[in-house]
This record gives C-alpha cells, sequence and structure tokens, in this order.
C-alpha cells in the first residue's frame, strides 16, 4: 500500500514538472481573435407582410334577368377582351325589342302624318279659311307626335341594350375565376356571374408605422428613386423574380394602428402570381459609412448589450453598446464604440474583466467573406 502511494506521488510531480516544462500551453491559453470596428458603406432590408391583388379584377353580373342558357368558358381560363363568356335565354328580349321597334315604326308614321297635316293647315291659315287657333293646334300636335316618336326610339334603343345584355363578354384579357350558377339556372339582374383577373402586372398591399413612412418620405424629398425599388418575397419563400416599385400610398394614417399602406407594382409575365395571393415586401435601406460589428462579438446583461474592447495594452473591458440595425450576421452600432476599436471576437465566455490577452487580428472584411461561404 505503502509502495503505491509513493508511486502516485512520483507521477504527480512529473506531471506538474512536465507542464511547468511547457510555457507554451499558457501562452496559447491567453491567445484570443480579436477584430476592428470599422465603416462600411451597406444594405438592409426589413420585410412587410403584404396582400396581392390583380391589378385589374372585376366581377361579372347579369344586367338582365333570366335562364343560364350556357356558359362558354371554364373556370382558370384564359380570355381576351369581349370574348363571349355567357348566353341568357333571349327569347323575351327579343320579343321586347320587336314590340318597341314596331311602335317606333308607328309613331314615325304619326309623325309624317302630323307634318302633312300642318302644312295644310297652314295653307288654308295662309287664305285666310281656317283660324290661326286651327295652325296652333296642328302644331302642337305634331310637336306631341315628335315626342312620342322620341320615346320610341329611347323604347326602341333600351330594349336593343337589354338584348344584347343577354349575352355577356369578356372586358379586358384575362382569368375567368369560379362560376357559382350553371346552365338552366335561373338569373336575377345583379347576380354575380363570376370574377375575372387580368394578372400581367398585381399590386403588393403593406402597411408601414408612421415612423418608418417618415423614413421613406424623406429619402424620396432628397429624391433617391432607387429607394422605391422592393422585391417580393413569395409564400413559399422564395424572391419573385421581378423586382417592383413603390408607386403609391394612401392619403391617412390610420388611426388605429398607427400604420399607412404603401403599394407597390410587379411584373408577373408569367402569371406564377394569382389575385389574392400572400406573401412579404421587401424594402431596402442604404447605409453609407456606419460602422459595423460582428453580432457573435456582442453579449447581454440585464438586457443591454455589450463587447470586450481591447486598450493599448490588450486589456480587455465590457462596453455598453446600442444597435441601430440588425444584419445577417452583423450588428450597425448607434453608439459606444468608434471606428478602429479593437473588440473580442471570439472567447467571450473564457474571459473576465481588465485580463490582459495576447490579440490575435482577424480583419472584419474576411469575417464577412466566411459568412457569405457559409450562407
Amino acid at each position: 500500500m505503502l509502495l503505491k502511494k509513493i508511486c502516485i506521488g512520483l507521477f504527480s510531480i512529473a506531471i506538474i514538472t512536465g507542464c511547468a516544462d511547457n510555457p507554451k500551453a499558457d501562452e496559447n491559453a491567453n491567445i484570443f481573435p480579436v477584430t476592428e470596428v470599422v465603416k462600411m458603406d451597406t444594405t438592409t432590408f426589413t420585410d412587410y407582410v403584404t396582400e396581392i391583388h390583380a391589378v385589374q379584377n372585376v366581377e361579372i353580373r347579369a344586367r338582365v334577368s333570366g335562364y343560364l342558357e350556357k356558359n362558354w368558358v371554364d373556370e382558370g381560363a384564359q380570355v381576351s377582351k369581349g370574348q363571349l363568356l355567357f348566353t341568357i335565354n333571349s327569347q323575351e328580349y327579343q320579343q321586347e325589342l320587336a314590340k318597341a321597334k314596331a311602335q317606333y315604326k308607328s309613331a314615325l308614321a304619326d309623325l309624317k302624318a302630323a307634318e302633312l297635316e300642318l302644312k295644310n293647315v297652314t295653307q288654308l291659315a295662309n287664305n285666310k279659311i281656317v283660324s290661326v287657333t286651327e295652325l296652333e293646334l296642328a302644331k302642337n300636335r305634331l310637336e306631341a307626335q315628335k315626342a312620342k316618336m322620341e320615346e320610341a326610339l329611347a323604347h326602341q334603343t333600351h330594349a336593343s341594350v337589354r338584348l344584347l345584355h343577354t349575352e355577356i363578354r369578356a372586358p379586358f384579357d384575362g382569368i375567368i375565376n369560379r362560376i357559382p350558377n350553371k346552365m338552366g339556372s335561373l338569373i336575377e339582374e345583379g347576380t354575380l356571374l363570376t370574377l375575372i383577373s387580368s394578372s400581367d402586372e398585381v399590386y403588393a398591399y403593406f402597411d408601414v408605422s408612421e415612423r418608418e413612412y417618415l423614413n421613406f418620405a424623406k429619402r424620396m424629398r432628397n429624391a433617391d428613386n432607387a429607394s422605391r425599388n422592393v422585391s417580393l418575397i413569395l409564400a413559399d419563400g422564395q424572391k419573385h423574380e421581378y423586382e417592383g416599385i413603390i408607386e403609391t400610398m394612401e392619403g391617412a394614417i390610420d388611426a388605429a394602428t398607427g400604420t399607412i399602406a404603401f403599394r407597390a407594382r410587379f411584373k408577373n409575365s408569367g402569371k406564377l402570381i394569382k389575385h389574392g395571393a400572400s406573401g412579404k415586401v421587401r424594402v431596402y435601406y442604404k447605409h453609407k459609412q456606419v460602422l459595423v460589428i460582428p453580432q457573435k462579438v456582442t453579449f447581454e446583461i440585464q438586457d443591454k448589450m455589450y463587447v470586450y474592447v481591447l486598450d493599448d495594452k490588450n486589456r480587455i473591458s465590457s462596453r455598453n453598446i446600442e444597435i441601430a440595425q440588425r444584419m445577417p450576421h452583423l450588428y450597425i452600432i448607434q453608439s459606444g464604440l468608434k471606428e478602429g476599436e479593437k473588440i473580442l471576437y471570439e472567447g467571450i465566455q473564457l474571459v473576465k474583466e481588465g485580463q490582459e490577452i495576447k490579440p490575435e487580428y482577424i480583419s472584419l472584411p474576411k469575417i464577412i467573406q466566411s459568412f457569405n461561404k457559409k450562407g
């Protein structure tokens, strides 16, 4: 037993002596990567939930009542302007038009008779055969017949229009939506027959806060037209192939939400995006010569953000900072740091306040490049 204790003691002494003879282990343990606070031009973005609408999306409703005689198109069909979509039974309206035409012919004949009568009465009045009163009565009868003729013509035109409305045609090139009524359905005037959307271009509506609106308005006042350019992130997370542009905004801020609605327009030549789709509008913000640091150099204490800063003797001290903007892997600094200051990049959990370290410098561009390679 005694021999065993002696062996253990000798082995421990040998280990301690070996460590003392290897100062490189302590030196390597005190080496930490550091980087530098730099200024650079960069771009950030903010995503806003959006509602997508076709530039043209209208309801097709019946203008007359009757039985739906035929559907000429199917749901989802691509149609051209003027193409026949639906037919409502027109027999009633054909009869109405024929009657109106007959009334017009009758009124026209009565008008011609009144004109002849006035001509004869005028001759008789000139020859003092009839009184002036008879002449005035003839003139009044002519005016009355003119009014009846105009009324008959209006009735004929109205009947012609109603007959025309039994054929419902596409108002523009577009895609047919759901068709709720099938052939044989009794259609009332004003019944919704379908919707038609023209989706070569789409509108994306999104709400921004009053503060963000003011920032955007200031950029536009400075003639920064590029700030109108936005992207569309589709529901599957993929970016739409076409960039869009912010065209307009609402005229008032919503008192209930404190937001104002913007509208952006996007090309949709492949007709991939449908009316009513969802997604996100990505608005870009350009920043010139702002302080940037990696996110991983920071740590939190009681909801405040800190970094370890090196002094001229390579001693570290914690410093509170304010973050202006978050970027992928990076922060834009509002306050707390200056350009050129050295900050601890890795090993935050292994150091303590006031500790002197041996810095191993890594440039921020090299760090950013490594982030890009990782994706």
